[in-house]
């Protein structure tokens, strides 16, 4: 493990992304043990405070634990795709935020991707996921909800459709795109849209799912996609 102490880059970061990429090759396992604080800041020729900024980075992506008294110290951790989902849905939602996306693109990207779980959905779609998307298909139905908790039901309803797929890496790749394009959609759009529509379609994807059958679900994401882009174009050229 290296680092370049001549690089503007903040130190403690570069010993992070150098442990965190011996993680990556496999070279430090699961449970395995890291050097001391001493012996990383010998190795590293830091400072032991770098050393333990460091290690308080990698802690916070999940990627090591600590553990207290005579067989404690720092330890590569197990991460599990529920404990990344966070990371991936704030990543996604700094990027989106940070770079020039346009509404069309992100709305464009998130429908294509959940239509890839549509066949999976359909044969492995268990009750719980079902009811899910009932139970919420039933609450933006209720007339005094507020459009941040029909926005927040919104985006529970789609991720019951992509869970139930039972597929941990798929739900974890479509984590960004339900929980961070849905509500970017949302935002420009609650204000003026035909909530019973949404509903209705919502209706028809839950319907498909309890069918079996992984076209109509395809077939009522891209009504659902086109329903936003239709309504975005709208509100863009008002606003023009």
């Amino acid at each position: 493990m290296k680092i370049d102490p001549k690089s503007d880059a903040d130190l403690s970061a570069q010993i992070a992304t150098a442990i965190r990429d011996e993680i990556i090759a496999g070279r430090l396992i699961v449970d395995a043990r890291l050097p001391s604080e001493a012996e990383l800041a010998e190795q590293f020729d830091v400072s032991r405070p770098t050393v333990r900024e460091a290690l308080k980075r990698l802690a916070a992506q999940s990627l090591i634990r600590t553990q207290r008294g005579a067989t404690g110290g720092a330890f590569v951790n197990k991460l599990s795709f529920t404990e990344a989902y966070a990371q991936q849905i704030t990543t996604s939602t700094l990027l989106l935020s940070m770079n020039d996306v346009s509404f069309e693109t992100a709305c464009e990207a998130r429908f294509a991707l959940e239509r890839s779980c549509a066949e999976l959905s359909a044969q492995r779609c268990g009750p719980d996921d079902l009811a899910a998307m009932r139970a919420e298909i039933h609450r933006q139905g209720q007339p005094n909800l507020s459009d941040e908790a029909f926005c927040a039901s919104d985006v529970a309803f789609h991720r019951a459709l992509v869970d139930g797929a039972e597929n941990p890496v798929l739900s974890y790749q479509l984590a960004g795109a339900v929980e961070a394009m849905q509500p970017l959609m949302n935002m420009i759009t609650f204000s003026a849209r035909d909530r019973a529509r949404i509903v209705a379609l919502h209706m028809r994807i839950a319907g498909a799912v309890e069918a079996r059958n992984a076209a109509d679900i395809s077939d009522g994401l891209t009504a659902l996609e086109a329903e936003t882009q239709s309504l975005a174009r709208s509100l863009f050229k008002k606003g023009n």
